[in-house]
């Protein structure tokens, strides 16, 4: 199945076009013509089957003739992730956490990120990708990206996690989330120098707990990829039950 994303397309729609560029995919690339099936998700949770109306590869026309809404998995997953120094390893861990299931996903930039600037046009693109491809219904929200000192600031609920290398008291973050009823996550990853000692403590002012990822030094994007992976799994284990 090949998955189209309209973020304008509602509940009630029915009909919907395509802008010059998708149009000559779905008609050049694809050969979809008058009478053919498309599956198009706003992101919102709407899986839409629609028939093609007009095959006109600068203006493709469907009619939406089914809706189906998608149930969100129960948890709520934020990671905040301090920018890598190359962009591709960080476009990876957006990709990947999208297929995984994340919800939401901040850049965070701290005393020792090397990069602090990001544009988040091209990890839109990378998200939106990773969606369509996973076949995926619900987008995950990326936002601007801000101060570790700011963010730290914010209120947030749930249960809040900051991971970090420092040989201090910390935990395992997959006993934690075993023994936890909570469903709204939020964890913290540092750049590759890791988050500072003030930076810690502040977090942990902030009654974020300091979690272990593991006995290996992994990097900023496979650490997110491994704090992802096992939320999923923990909590689905979790529900399964």
């Amino acid at each position: 199945m090949q998955l189209f994303y309209n973020e304008f397309i509602e509940e009630n729609s029915t009909e919907i076009s395509f802008d010059k560029e998708e149009s000559k995919h779905i008609v050049k690339v694809l050969r979809k013509h008058l009478g053919d099936t498309l599956f198009i998700t706003n992101g919102k949770g709407w899986l839409f089957e629609a028939i093609v109306k007009s095959d006109n590869e600068k203006k493709c026309i469907a009619t939406i003739c089914k809706s189906i809404h998608r149930e969100k998995h129960f948890y709520q997953l934020h990671l905040a992730v301090a920018p890598t120094k190359m962009n591709e390893r960080y476009e990876w861990f957006l990709e990947k956490a999208t297929e995984i299931g994340i919800d939401q996903i901040t850049p965070i930039i701290c005393e020792h990120s090397e990069r602090t600037f990001v544009k988040t046009e091209r990890f839109e693109r990378v998200i939106l990708s990773a969606m369509k491809q996973s076949l995926q219904t619900y987008k995950p929200q990326l936002n601007q990206p801000i101060s570790f000192a700011e963010f730290i600031e914010k209120n947030w609920k749930g249960q809040k996690f900051i991971a970090h290398c420092e040989k201090t008291n910390r935990i395992e973050l997959t006993s934690e989330l075993q023994k936890s009823t909570c469903d709204n996550i939020l964890i913290l990853i540092g750049p590759e120098g890791d988050f500072s000692s003030a930076e810690i403590e502040k977090s942990i002012a902030k009654d974020f707990l300091p979690i272990s990822l593991g006995n290996n030094r992994l990097r900023t994007e496979t650490a997110a990829i491994v704090a992802c992976n096992a939320v999923s799994i923990l909590k689905k284990t979790t529900l399964n039950k």
